[in-house]
């Protein structure tokens, strides 16, 4: 074991991987956790892990190059989340006009029954319509802001 680095392995034969050999296949076993996970972190792991193995091809040792995959692996994880937490939410699904197109649609009210609710002739079948909260009940043109079921909760255009 004269001459090996602590990151090497060695096979049966006396074949040794190289540490940056070692640092690839990690860092695409990460890639390949994170396809089948879904989740992007491992992905900036992986980034982490590849630049470990650059560092070990310009001749960083074992513990530098343990200290450039976490930084740069950690760092990323840390960045990414701090990311996503900036990011504003996502609409629900029954109020988001990327999942449901029929948000933001103009809709025509012509009377309004006692219980709240109305029933109108939107692309050519009959919805029940009924206010969003706080609205009072008039006719006129109203823009639709959520689809629930097969209800459609509107606001005045």
């Amino acid at each position: 074991m004269n001459g090996l680095k602590m990151w090497q392995l060695q096979y049966k034969r006396g074949i040794a991987m190289s540490d940056s050999t070692l640092w690839w296949v990690l860092a695409g076993g990460a890639v390949v956790i994170e396809l089948v996970s879904g989740t992007f972190y491992f992905l900036m792991l992986a980034i982490g892990l590849a630049c470990a193995a650059v560092a070990a091809h310009a001749g960083a040792g074992p513990a530098m190059q343990l200290v450039v995959a976490a930084l740069v692996g950690g760092g990323s994880v840390v960045l990414w989340r701090r990311y996503k937490q900036l990011q504003p939410s996502a609409a629900p699904a029954a109020a988001n006009r990327d999942v449901n197109l029929d948000i933001g649609e103009s809709v025509q009210v012509d009377s309004w029954q006692s219980d709240g609710t109305a029933r109108i002739k939107y692309r050519g079948a009959l919805w029940t319509v009924a206010l969003a909260p706080g609205v009072a009940p008039t006719s006129g043109a109203y823009r639709v802001v959520e689809v629930v079921g097969s209800r459609l909760i509107v606001k005045p255009a």
